[in-house]
């Protein structure tokens, strides 16, 4: 039986993430142990480990900056399959403009960028809170791949987004404003995504379970 760490920072309500993971692994038959826990030990442990969050930036580097965060960069050198949720899609990164001199987990190049709510008629509100439709970049696969060719609409709330060195690896965006967010990224054993999959209904239950199976 297949171990789901989801890696508790402190941060958001992991209760919902573990609810989701759960049901989307009995909607596709599929039998897994789920478990919380922000012990570096457990996430070593884990045969998948899921990162989500919400909140501020600099809570999350602190949270990653001792043995849990090293735990996450061995997962993912040993290539077992992460899957970030918001804050864990940042956390993948550099830096962030939100907590300057605040380090990420530095899988990616590049930093996370605060969203530009624009001026006069094309003003936005930030954060960027509610449903927005998936564009999708190339052939998404692994988890990413769970919709086959249509893209759904996925919910969101937050004020920042990732801005990669390395534009292969965002695999989905969605436009909000001037600004084309990065709403999915992927790398070999590494999937990320900015919006919330627990809050996202079938469109969230088909990616959590479908990185469940994979």
């Amino acid at each position: 039986m297949p171990r789901v760490v989801v890696v508790d920072l402190g941060m958001g309500n992991l209760r919902s993430v573990e609810r989701a993971i759960t049901r989307a692994a009995d909607d596709r038959g599929l039998t897994c142990e789920v478990v919380r826990s922000g012990r570096a030990e457990d996430v070593l442990g884990a045969d998948k480990v899921v990162v989500p969050g919400q909140g501020a930036f600099r809570d999350c580097a602190a949270a990653l900056a001792g043995e849990v965060g090293e735990a996450l960069r061995e997962v993912v050198r040993q290539g077992k399959p992460y899957l970030g949720i918001c804050l864990g899609l940042q956390a993948l990164f550099e830096r962030s403009e939100e907590a300057p001199g605040a380090a990420g987990l530095g899988v990616f190049r590049g930093e996370v960028r605060r969203l530009d709510p624009g001026s006069g008629e094309g003003a936005v509100k930030i954060p960027h809170i509610g449903w927005n439709r998936l564009e999708t970049q190339g052939t998404a696969e692994g988890a990413l791949g769970a919709w086959a060719k249509t893209a759904p609409h996925v919910y969101f709330v937050h004020s920042y987004h990732a801005a990669p060195e390395d534009p292969s690896i965002v695999v989905a965006t969605v436009t909000h404003g001037p600004n084309v967010i990065t709403a999915a990224v992927a790398r070999d054993n590494v999937t990320a995504v900015q919006f919330h999959p627990e809050k996202s209904q079938g469109a969230g239950l088909a990616l959590l379970g479908a990185f469940v199976a994979a």
